[in-house]
């Protein structure tokens, strides 16, 4: 049983010929009671029978005919509400983002979207990157902003911004004393906090094994956050994305700019495809791309 018998039943029903009914839905008549044989064979009962004066419902077609009509109609209202979905920013939409990024971007952008979107209702996490994929591959988040590249060659990315990684040291440390940009290879035997599987750590033992200087591993840390606090209490030097850093003054740290050719990430915003974004997950998307785009054309944007 299908939408077209059922419509096909409803059209004769309501007609009471088949020419009619045929010329309306435009399909052939005898494609029309095809679809009708079908119907009555897949129902084991006869719904019609033709007349000299037309086509006449059975006691089991008069019976049948509003559950018919009541299945269309709750087909034309689940349609319509999908509809919406696509064409009205509202209900949930769910963002993932890197630890590196929540705390720097995600609070101000929720609350401007929030007042744009009233009836969007976001659902934010954080999470390490292939975890974030996964989370989207899977349909569980509708978006994630995560660094290139990707892993996954099925998800779409927008690139939102590049930014260099700058090195946070304890205030007063003798690196910052220096007043110029260091290299990465300067700072080795420094005693390091770290978070593993993150570019910084990555662009770290790189260099490590390019030098053949070992750096001494203080503290592993899974929070960007707790690793910048790390820093503050002295427990070692990291590398930090620049976005992480630009507050820097009024915290307990130092940032030493690193010489050319410095670990740098490029962050993108991701998804599965535009055919899967409903209303609200669009406007979220764009929303944010047209957000850090102006954020990045100012002079003193730290996204660079």
């Amino acid at each position: 049983m299908n939408t077209e018998q059922l419509r096909a039943f409803v059209q004769v029903a309501r007609e009471g010929r088949l020419t009619v009914a045929a010329k309306q839905l435009g399909v052939s008549q005898s494609g029309l009671t095809r679809q009708l044989q079908a119907l009555e064979e897949e129902l084991g009962v006869r719904l019609l029978v033709r007349t000299q004066g037309g086509t006449v419902l059975t006691e089991a077609g008069e019976r049948f005919l509003p559950h018919a009509r009541g299945a269309l109609d709750a087909l034309a209202v689940g349609a319509a509400q999908l509809g919406e979905l696509t064409t009205t920013p509202e209900g949930s939409v769910a963002l993932g983002t890197l630890r590196t990024v929540s705390a720097s971007v995600l609070p101000e952008l929720a609350r401007d979207f929030k007042q744009r979107y009233p009836d969007v209702r976001l659902k934010l996490s954080e999470g390490p990157h292939d975890t974030l994929e996964t989370r989207v591959a899977g349909g569980e988040l509708d978006l994630c902003i995560v660094a290139l590249p990707l892993r996954r060659v099925e998800l779409v990315s927008q690139k939102l911004w590049e930014e260099d990684f700058v090195l946070a040291v304890p205030k007063g440390h003798a690196l910052s004393r220096l007043g110029r940009p260091v290299a990465l290879t300067e700072a080795l035997a420094e005693t390091w906090v770290v978070m593993p599987r993150m570019t910084g750590a990555a662009a770290l033992e790189a260099a490590s094994e390019a030098s053949g200087i070992h750096p001494r591993i203080a503290v592993e840390i899974d929070s960007a956050e707790g690793m910048r606090r790390m820093v503050e209490q002295g427990l070692g030097v990291a590398l930090l994305p620049a976005l992480m850093a630009k507050e820097h003054a009024a915290r307990g740290f130092d940032v030493v700019a690193l010489s050319k050719g410095g670990p740098r990430r490029q962050v993108a915003l991701v998804h599965r495809g535009e055919e899967y974004l409903t209303a609200a997950a669009r406007a979220l998307k764009r929303f944010i791309i047209d957000t850090l785009r102006r954020a990045e054309a100012r002079p003193s944007s730290t996204h660079r």
